[in-house]
This record gives structure tokens, C-alpha cells and sequence, in this order.
């Protein structure tokens, strides 16, 4: 499941083929952009932002055009593949969004969430909500704090998800988060006991997966890489209790998603003076 790691993975491998070079193919498989041609322009820079791609491009000198960014989101599906030129594609044609290359690479967006193509200067209006990346430079853990707190009785397995308190946390890093700190998912983040620590867990946790090619959360990279997450019914690895699965959504009215956790290790949520564990 594309969550930050594998996006930053993505970005890191997509400038190594491309970063630098003047492409050599360009193809947007999109109705928004099937006309346009980044073929001669450079590709300055790849880089991820949370769960957002981008792709920074410049013009050949002869071209007046500002700067293009390619704008990508795998959402649950979507991958970017590279290939030496002529190299057979892993995945169908029709299922292709973007095809951009150079002599050398061909770099295939697959199945894509969305892509646009946008001014570099407006990149701003695209990812500027977002909140502080726990893969960027400028990771923040105190403003990633402030911002969970803005909303202290939004339950802690919800406010996980919201990209505009932390970016690049999707449903495997939620579960895995909160059975490590040995927190309910339903527990009002200002009912959190430590948050600092949860926050800081989820940038070790996403810095340790960075340069994996299989995400592991438990340390061992073997038969379970997750301590909860896609476990339900099985034993929990730390207590042998078995692991609960439970859907959470903001209302009635919003998409629900799994969370997994440990009802042993991390307790039963109740209301704080109803006798809450």
C-alpha cells in the first residue's frame, strides 16, 4: 500500500533516471494533457511530498514557458516503473498514465490516483495544506504536535489519516503506530498520554522503511513484517491475544477504514470517568 516511504522510494528512483537529463519521450496518457510535450525539456528534480509526487521540469532556452511540475498521487493502485529503453513494461499499456524518457530510462506512471501537470510556482496550491513531512527536511515534530491537538477529542486512529496534521501516514503505519505506543485508536488525541512519542515513533518508523524494498515494522523481516496490520484473528506478537479489526470513519456520511490493533495491548476505549484502561 503506497504510503510516504514508498513514495519517497519512488521520487529517490525516478531521479536517478531522470534527474538531470533532457527527456527524450514524453507521452501524458490523460485528456487534461494528451496534447502536451515535455520532449527537450529538463528534468531539474524529483521529489515526494507525503503521498505526492512531484516531477519539476524546465524548457530547452529556445522555449518561453515557465517551469512545469508533474503532479502525482499513487492513492491505493497507481506506481511509477523504470526501465532501461527498450525494456518490456510489468504492466499492461492500457494501464498507463505518463510515460516520460531519456536515451537511457523510461519512466512509466501506472494506474495513477490523479496527475496533473502545473506551474512550479503554484505547486503551493496543490500541497500546501499539507502538514509536516516526517521524510523532509524540514520535519517539524512540535508543529505536527500543535496540529494534532487543534482538534483533541478527534479520535487519534482518525487524526493519523488527516494529511493536513501529518503527511505521509496512511492505514498500515495508523495500526502499527498505535499498537507500539499501546494506544486504542479511538482514544481523543487529547487524551494521548505522550504525543511527542507517538509523533516521533512515526518518523522513525517511516525513516527506517525509507531505503527498504519491504516495509517491516516488527524489526524482523520475516514471516510478519507488521505487528497488527492485515493481522485480524491472528495472535498478537507480543501478548498471543488475538487482533481485533474494527472500521473507523469521521461520520456517518465519510469513507470507513480498518484499523487493527490489539484490544489486550492496547485496551478497550471508554470515555474518560466511565473507567477507561
Amino acid at each position: 500500500m503506497p504510503e510516504g516511504d514508498t513514495v519517497f522510494r519512488t521520487a529517490r528512483r525516478l531521479e536517478a533516471a531522470l534527474g538531470g537529463k533532457t527527456l527524450s519521450l514524453s507521452d501524458f496518457r490523460v485528456p487534461a494533457h494528451a496534447t502536451l510535450s515535455l520532449v527537450d525539456w529538463m528534468v531539474e528534480s524529483v521529489v515526494s511530498r507525503g503521498k505526492h509526487l512531484l516531477i519539476r521540469t524546465r524548457p530547452p532556452s529556445r522555449v518561453s514557458a515557465p517551469p512545469l511540475s508533474i503532479h502525482s498521487h499513487l492513492l491505493m493502485e497507481g506506481h511509477w516503473d523504470v526501465y532501461a529503453t527498450g525494456e518490456r513494461w510489468r504492466s499492461p499499456a492500457f494501464k498507463a498514465r505518463a510515460v516520460l524518457g531519456n536515451p537511457a530510462f523510461t519512466a512509466v506512471g501506472f494506474e495513477l490516483g490523479f496527475l496533473h501537470v502545473l506551474r512550479t510556482t503554484d505547486e503551493v496550491e496543490v500541497i500546501g495544506h499539507l502538514g509536516p513531512d516526517p521524510l523532509g527536511h524540514s520535519w517539524d515534530p512540535a508543529e505536527a504536535v500543535r496540529r494534532l491537538l487543534a482538534a483533541p477529542e478527534r479520535p487519534i486512529g482518525l487524526a493519523l489519516l488527516d494529511q493536513r496534521l501529518i503527511c505521509g501516514l496512511g492505514n498500515v503505519y495508523r495500526s502499527e503506530l498505535l499498537f507500539v505506543a499501546r494506544v486504542h485508536p479511538r482514544t481523543p488525541v487529547g487524551e494521548v498520554e505522550d504525543l511527542g512519542h507517538l509523533v516521533d515513533l512515526a518518523h522513525r518508523l517511516l525513516n527506517a522503511n525509507k531505503d527498504r524494498a519491504r516495509r517491516v515494522t516488527t524489526g524482523a523481516d520475516g514471516m510478519n513484517p507488521y505487528w497488527v496490520y492485515g493481522r485480524a484473528g491472528q495472535a498478537c506478537l507480543r501478548c498471543g491475544e488475538p487482533l481485533q479489526k474494527e472500521s473507523l470513519a469521521e461520520s456517518t456520511r465519510s469513507a470507513e477504514r480498518d484499523v487493527f490493533y490489539c484490544a489486550s495491548c492496547q485496551g478497550s476505549y471508554v470515555p474518560s470517568g466511565e473507567g477507561a484502561r
